[in-house]
Parts: structure tokens; C-alpha cells; sequence
């Protein structure tokens, strides 16, 4: 399936997805948003990351900064915090640079690795958008965490790629439905900025219905 621009979602929110399917209804369908620690230390970094249209070159290496990525096949759009571009004969031609470059997408977050792979699909989508934007196939990438200051390797197998492209369906379709999903509460909850809004606790209370027909039970 091949998607419009108009029906494009934000790249960025495979994360919340992944995360947790309700938080990103919550942001992306229903416009809500918080910040906490995590949210803005967040914020921050990325700020530092996305010097938009930004060019430096060492040697055999090319680094760009916030370029703005999509595709068609997933229907996503967003930018990568930056994109290595390191010179092989067996890379594309960029326009203004001599020779030929393998594109590798490096994405900065602010902790740790999770323990989830929410990180390696996003990494992985951003690979997708850059593979058809320049018609090549990009193996890696890499994700940056800044409070170990280490870079994680991030192979792009079959299987990773499958369950971005799945979840990207999965999105769109609660998207045109307009639909937030329930969600059981977990430990992640906790550090989750939308907590106040969400209020996962009351998804274990009973529906009034429910409680009503109980209730009527009970003095029978």
C-alpha cells in the first residue's frame, strides 16, 4: 500500500507506540501532551542534535542534522537527528559531494537502552524513509545514549523490519478510526508523562453498568 502525504503520521511516534499503544492515541489522536523529567531532558538533547540542515565533513565522513525523511510505503514522515554518510564505492551519488556514500541513521536518546526494542524501531522506520528516499539498501544504524555516552549497534534484520511495517499499518488504521485503546497498567506506567492524564488505575475499576448490576444482585 502507498500512502499520501496528506495521510502521512509522525515517524517519531512508532516510539509511543511501541511504548504503549494508548499513550500514543493519546498524543497523536487526541492532541495530548505533558512534560516531566525524561519529556524535557529529552527535549533538550534533540534540540542539540537537530541543527537543521547542518553539514560537516571529515575525511571519508559526511554528518547532516535534522534532515527531513519520509515514505510512501509506510505513510511516515519526521527527521533524523542525523545521518552518516560515509564514502564506498558502493553508495549513492550525493549532489555537491564528489564520489559515492552509504547513508547510517543515528538516533540520540537520552538514557539508557530500554528494554523494550521501541528505540530500534524507530531507528529502524527512520532506515526504511532514507532507503526509499535514496533508492539503496542501508543494513545499520546506530542509537546514541546520553547517559552511558554510548553508541548502540543496531543490525536492521527481516524481522525488524516486518514489525515496522506492521506497526505502521497498525497505526494508521486506529488513526482513521479515531479509536484510543484501553490499557493494563505495568510498571512503565510510572514513568510515563501522561500518567495524570491517563490514570491507568481506573481501567481496573468496573464499568457503572457493571457495578450497577452487582449492586442490584447484592439486595436480591
Amino acid at each position: 500500500m502507498m500512502y499520501s502525504e496528506e495521510d502521512y503520521l509522525m515517524l517519531s511516534g512508532i516510539q509511543h507506540f511501541a511504548f504503549c499503544r494508548r499513550q500514543w492515541a493519546m498524543i497523536h489522536i487526541e492532541q495530548q501532551w505533558a512534560d516531566n523529567y525524561r519529556t524535557t531532558a529529552g527535549e533538550l538533547m534533540h534540540k542539540k542534535a537537530h541543527d537543521e540542515g547542518s553539514f560537516e565533513k571529515r575525511g571519508n565522513l559526511l554528518i547532516v542534522r535534522g534532515l527531513r525523511i519520509s515514505s510512501h510505503k509506510l505513510g511516515l514522515s519526521g527527521q533524523c537527528d542525523v545521518v552518516e554518510f560515509h564514502q564506498n564505492e558502493d553508495g549513492v551519488i550525493l549532489f555537491g559531494y564528489d564520489g559515492k556514500w552509504n547513508p547510517v541513521p543515528v538516533e540520540y536518546k537520552r538514557g539508557l537502552p530500554k528494554e523494550n526494542n521501541a528505540d530500534e524501531l524507530q531507528l529502524c522506520a527512520q532506515a526504511i524513509c532514507l532507503e526509499e528516499m535514496f533508492q539503496t539498501n542501508i543494513p545499520v544504524g546506530h542509537l546514541y545514549y546520553g547517559e552511558s555516552r554510548r553508541r548502540t549497534h543496531v543490525e536492521f534484520t527481516d524481522k525488524l523490519r516486518e514489525d515496522v511495517k506492521k506497526m505502521a499499518e497498525e497505526m494508521h488504521n486506529l488513526f482513521q478510526k479515531g479509536y484510543t485503546p484501553n490499557v493494563k497498567p505495568a510498571k512503565h506506567c510510572k514513568a510515563c508523562s501522561l500518567n495524570d492524564l491517563c490514570v491507568p488505575r481506573l481501567q481496573k475499576t468496573k464499568k457503572a453498568r457493571e457495578y450497577i448490576e452487582q449492586s442490584i444482585r447484592a439486595k436480591d
